[in-house]
């Protein structure tokens, strides 16, 4: 196919408020240099991890909320996920579904007119586990809020599925993020796993693959919510924030919990875990700063783990599930690209359940 010069894009030109978003529609379009591939994107969904970056929520200066204000944006060196300074512009945007259109020197050119997810993993080729040499698509390097974005080809994943693009753009960052923490937290059919925030892309996930690995599931939702959740499939559903979880609990005994909430009800999620529970968390929408007593982590042996740099294994797995039909997507609703700060105000309101998605 013959290649525009130009493409839409929006920009993300420092960290900020939505000001900090320029739309253009003439901005270059990327080349595939040595072993990438050039996709044309059909959908790119929305994280978290976008509104942190834009608003440099990352930062150690920030002890609020995930709710997209850049009040207190620092003005330090660690303001991205990975405590290190971004290069702007920046193209955000790591969820993308599309095609390869294009390869670079090294790639198969039977790779043209695959249709690929991403792996949103950048890693160091002579070292694929080393989690200290990491980086990520839409951070730190260009992403899927364009028409075209140029990926690693290891990082562009072949998937054969009748989905959509926009539901298949809804599983790179969330599904994998929570698959990362269940193996992370080696969740099995023995165990019984409570989700706080279970209306969001990674809560709804988590439900969905813990059920998949045969764990019984609690999930934790507004009762407005709790309609949309059911069909994830949990075991049960609980208020957001019982002010009595134990009893709201009932009989049911939680081995693991999966977080991506924390904030000041976290000591209550916390105190439930059984003696010898794993708690995993890749997340704190309500807030980073938790209260801890020491002797709930060790007088009951629980384990913590953080996950952010997912497995190996985790994406290879997570396209053999899409593909077997074993996980469906949560798509909430989809937006044009040009209209993203509407869509991200969207996102940041939590009104809606799943993931939101936009479309070049």
């Amino acid at each position: 196919m013959t290649l525009p010069a130009t493409m839409n894009a929006m920009i993300l030109t420092g960290h900020g408020d939505m000001d900090q978003y320029a739309w253009r529609t003439d901005w270059p379009v990327p080349s595939a240099g040595p072993g990438e591939v050039l996709v044309q994107v059909k959908a790119c969904g929305m994280n978290n991890t976008d509104v942190n970056t834009r608003a440099g929520w990352y930062s150690k200066a920030v002890t609020g909320a995930t709710d997209g204000s850049a009040e207190e944006a620092p003005d330090g060196d660690d303001p991205s996920w990975g405590g290190k300074p971004l290069a702007f512009p920046r193209i955000q945007g790591a969820d993308i579904c599309g095609e390869v259109v294009a390869v670079g020197d090294g790639v198969d050119t039977a790779r043209i007119g695959e249709r690929i997810i991403t792996d949103c993993w950048l890693r160091a080729q002579d070292n694929l586990t080393d989690k200290t040499k990491t980086g990520y698509v839409g951070s730190e390097c260009d992403g899927g809020f364009a028409q075209y974005c140029v990926l690693p080809s290891r990082n562009a994943l072949a998937v054969n599925s009748p989905l959509s693009d926009a539901e298949l753009a809804t599983y790179s960052c969330s599904y994998s993020t929570a698959e990362g923490m269940l193996t992370r937290a080696k969740v099995t059919e023995a165990d019984t796993v409570l989700v706080p925030g279970a209306s969001g892309g990674v809560g709804g996930a988590l439900v969905q693959l813990a059920k998949r690995r045969g764990a019984r599931v609690i999930a934790m939702a507004s009762e407005a919510k709790h309609e949309a959740v059911a069909k994830l499939g949990p075991d049960h559903i609980l208020p957001r924030a019982p002010v009595n979880l134990r009893a709201a609990l009932g009989d049911e005994k939680i081995s693991v919990v999966g977080d991506v909430v924390g904030g000041p009800y976290w000591p209550t999620l916390i105190d439930v875990l059984e003696r010898g529970g794993r708690y995993t968390c890749s997340g704190a929408i309500a807030g980073p700063m938790v209260d801890l007593d020491l002797r709930t982590l060790y007088l009951r042996d629980l384990t913590f783990t953080g996950s952010t740099v997912i497995e190996l294994e985790v994406m290879p797995n997570l396209i053999r599930y899409i593909e077997a039909g074993d996980i469906q997507p949560a798509l909430a609703a989809t937006f044009p690209l040009r209209d993203l700060v509407a869509a991200q105000t969207a996102f940041i309101a939590k009104e809606h359940t799943g993931n939101i998605v936009v479309l070049p």
